[in-house]
């Protein structure tokens, strides 16, 4: 079984459906036990950083995601819920994120021609292997909602880049750790198989 960290955040049924498409079971939960017994756990979520790690710290989900991280769980972030796994956010000022990756996040940069948020599909380069992404080729397409990008500290952990005014870190793996900025079950096919790649780990 698959546990979805409910916090309040927008997307999180999406993900539930990608993947019971997928013929997984998938259960939608705060439920301290039921998280601490999947098998995988993912961190979905679209709205602000501030917001999202008061209402992580309201239901005491902090401790519980990070106890799943040192048990080794498979643990897979998708877009805030990568944002809230490293260690500060320019959206929420003096709000600590989880810290169990080290970098920040940035807002994107005014850039002549590009919009922010940042709403549409990118391709994608592969700086590192990361087995999210077996069996998907360089250049393939995702899509993206967000106003705030990753820099990561160590760039060794960046399996996935995309340009957007700057260079993006689109996903990350340490580990049991992985975590995508774009939406895997919003990305038609190519999303499908990310998540196809991370629930067969």
């Amino acid at each position: 079984m698959i546990a979805i960290i409910d916090y309040d955040a927008g997307n999180i049924r999406s993900v539930e459906k990608a993947l019971q498409f997928l013929g997984q079971e998938a259960a939608v939960t705060r439920e301290k036990d039921v998280i601490l017994e999947a098998e995988k756990v993912i961190l979905p979520g679209v709205g602000a950083f501030g917001d999202a790690m008061e209402k992580l710290h309201q239901y005491g989900l902090e401790n519980v995601i990070c106890k799943v991280v040192e048990n080794h769980t498979p643990f897979l972030g998708i877009c805030l819920g990568l944002q809230l796994l490293f260690e500060r956010s320019d959206e929420s000022p003096g709000v600590e994120g989880l810290g169990i990756l080290k970098g920040e996040i940035l807002r994107i940069p005014e850039s002549p021609g590009l919009k922010i948020p940042h709403i549409g599909w990118n391709s994608l380069t592969f700086p590192n292997q990361g087995r999210l992404f077996d069996g998907i080729l360089e250049d393939s397409y995702v899509y993206f909602v967000h106003s705030y990008y990753l820099k990561a500290e160590d760039e060794g952990i960046v399996t996935a880049a995309t340009e957007y005014g700057t260079c993006i870190h689109a996903s990350v793996e340490k580990d049991n750790v992985f975590a995508c900025q774009f939406h895997p079950e919003k990305s038609s096919e190519t999303g499908l198989r990310i998540l196809k790649n991370f629930v067969e780990l």
